[in-house]
């Protein structure tokens, strides 16, 4: 859908030349990429891009590594921004997707009981609000705002189009603050392995930021319990520590299989 914009968009500038006496260079070159990329989102969305340091520069970035402090121990979750290949590394297992096949490689004899397809790219797509809803597919539309101890957020609905994603059905809505454009609030449904759309939305506040290399991102988040489509009280808090986001590639072995993993169907 973007990808088609972008080739309009051009189209109409090489015409646009064509019926002018400057040269196409000079036309072309007052149009910069940032125009040119900005252009293809709601201006809503690009509002919230901006508050966090720009669509344009987040799309520089091909790794991103963050640890969480879980029961069991550290969990360390590495991402390829640009194939989605992804290791997840935890003191019991280790799960990884190449871009092609999950796998699940366990560690000292304790069976993995998790729902590896579910959780694979799950927090990753938490902590990357709001840049991963500018992939392509996605469709945005203003809704209803949410009105959270007085205060007024207004809120952007994300849904997909067909095909895409493993959870294509899912639904996101980023509540936002209106003066700043910082996001503030996400509800999301959970549809994987359902088959249809979702009326339960579930809440995340996001409330603690750090810059990381040029982009606002989480330094930790709260979930909220929810009734009747509205958060009301915290349940608890996730917090993200050795933040590593690079324009660096990640090495691409450390996603593949080991001889002791399984691939997960």
């Amino acid at each position: 859908m973007k990808k088609i914009a972008l080739i309009f968009l051009l189209s109409v500038l090489i015409s646009a030349c064509k019926n002018e006496t400057k040269p196409e260079s000079t036309v072309v070159d007052e149009v910069s990429k940032e125009d040119i990329t900005t252009s293809i989102y709601p201006d809503t969305i690009t509002k919230v891009f901006e508050a966090h340091g720009g669509i344009d520069q987040w799309n520089k970035m091909q790794t991103l590594s963050f640890t969480m402090e879980k029961p069991d121990g550290k969990e360390v979750t590495t991402t390829h921004l640009k194939t989605r290949a992804e290791r997840i590394e935890t003191p019991t297992y280790t799960l990884g997707y190449d871009g092609q096949n999950l796998w699940v490689n366990e560690k000292n004899g304790k069976e993995y009981k998790g729902r590896p397809w579910f959780y694979k790219g799950l927090m990753m797509y938490f902590y990357t609000m709001p840049f991963i809803v500018g992939d392509d597919g996605i469709i945005y539309e203003d809704t209803e705002p949410l009105v959270f101890d007085g205060k007024m957020y207004p809120g952007i609905l994300i849904s997909y189009e067909a095909g895409i994603g493993v959870s294509p059905d899912d639904q996101y809505i980023i509540y936002y603050d209106d003066e700043t454009g910082q996001m503030q609030w996400l509800a999301y449904t959970v549809t994987f392995g359902k088959g249809e759309k979702s009326k339960d939305f579930h809440f995340i506040r996001y409330n603690n930021w750090q810059t990381v290399n040029g982009l606002v991102v989480p330094k930790s988040v709260d979930w909220y319990k929810y009734e009747n489509n509205q958060p009301t009280e915290k349940r608890n808090t996730v917090e993200f520590k050795d933040i590593i986001l690079s324009e660096d590639a990640p090495d691409q072995s450390m996603f593949s299989k080991p001889e002791t993993a399984k691939v997960i169907e």
